[in-house]
């Protein structure tokens, strides 16, 4: 029998996109973790752990293409999972092909899905096969830019003392479009067509957490009609993705340079979701 409050996490993703990673900072948080665990397998180690007598609460496991017959016998642990009623998160991790190039050249090991190929083509295969997975997880990190003690504190953030697979996280994520869109964003807003304070002179300098910036950019008539609009579109749609159950979002709003705009509508945004009693993070990519 399945104890249904064993909250399991199914790492996934690209090889070199910080998998092992991810699972050693949850293993910090005190998930049991398992790395490279055959699919085929995954029911049998849920039903384990639920026989820990209370003494594992929280499991992670790595599944990848390391395990050979990947694809198939996933989706028929995740089916079986599915029938039973057990909920379990899949944390996807991603990566932009030239990181992914480097990482690999710099590790100087042979891609799993191309070991007599060349290390790109490998990517671009997977890519592929992924798609699918990737649309059915539960969270995104995109590691392209992180450090290592980013990817911990992602973790953290996402996995932390404030974890609740019930409980809808939001992560609210301001971009400049000159430095590409976030590849882990759900939502995509684009606030270019505000006012900018880039070319007000006192105002250059600064960014929308100064309280000069947000004065310029949310005292606008145009940005309270958009804010009044977005933050309705935000309260309607979130009780449908957890209805779907989505238990993390991420909300990307873009300016041009990820300075003034985008950042003072992000800080405006987490503070309406926590006033509805979300779980919101807020990050500032480009500041």
């Amino acid at each position: 029998m399945f104890k249904k409050n064993l909250n399991l996490v199914i790492i996934t993703g690209f090889s070199g996109a910080g998998k092992t990673q991810a699972l050693q900072s949850l293993e910090d948080l005190g998930f049991f973790c398992v790395d490279n665990l055959p699919p085929s397998l995954i029911e049998k180690f849920v039903e384990l752990c639920s026989q820990s007598q209370g003494k594992i609460n929280k499991a992670a496991v790595v599944c990848d293409l390391r395990g050979g017959e990947f694809f198939s016998s996933l989706n028929q642990a995740l089916q079986d999972l599915d029938k039973v009623g057990f909920h379990y998160e899949i944390l996807f991790l991603e990566a932009s092909n030239e990181v992914l190039v480097k990482r690999y050249k710099e590790s100087r090991r042979r891609h799993p899905v191309s070991p007599l190929g060349n290390i790109l083509e490998g990517i671009l295969m997977e890519r592929k096969y992924l798609a699918e997975l990737r649309g059915n997880a539960h969270k995104i990190i995109d590691s392209t830019d992180l450090t290592a003690a980013q990817m911990r504190n992602k973790i953290r953030e996402l996995f932390g003392e404030n974890y609740d697979p019930a409980r809808m996280n939001v992560s609210v994520v301001s971009f400049g479009y000159k430095y590409g869109i976030p590849l882990d964003a759900d939502n995509i807003i684009d606030v270019r067509f505000l006012n900018n304070p880039f070319y007000i002179e006192e105002l250059k300098l600064l960014n929308g957490k100064d309280q000069a910036v947000k004065d310029y950019v949310l005292n606008n008539d145009v940005t309270k009609k958009f804010l009044e609009k977005f933050l309705k579109f935000l309260e309607f749609t979130l009780p449908y993705y957890i209805k779907e159950g989505k238990s993390h979002l991420v909300v990307g709003i873009g300016c041009t340079g990820g300075q003034h705009r985008s950042v003072a509508i992000a800080e405006k945004t987490a503070e309406f979701l926590r006033e509805k009693n979300y779980f919101c993070t807020v990050s500032h990519r480009d500041v």
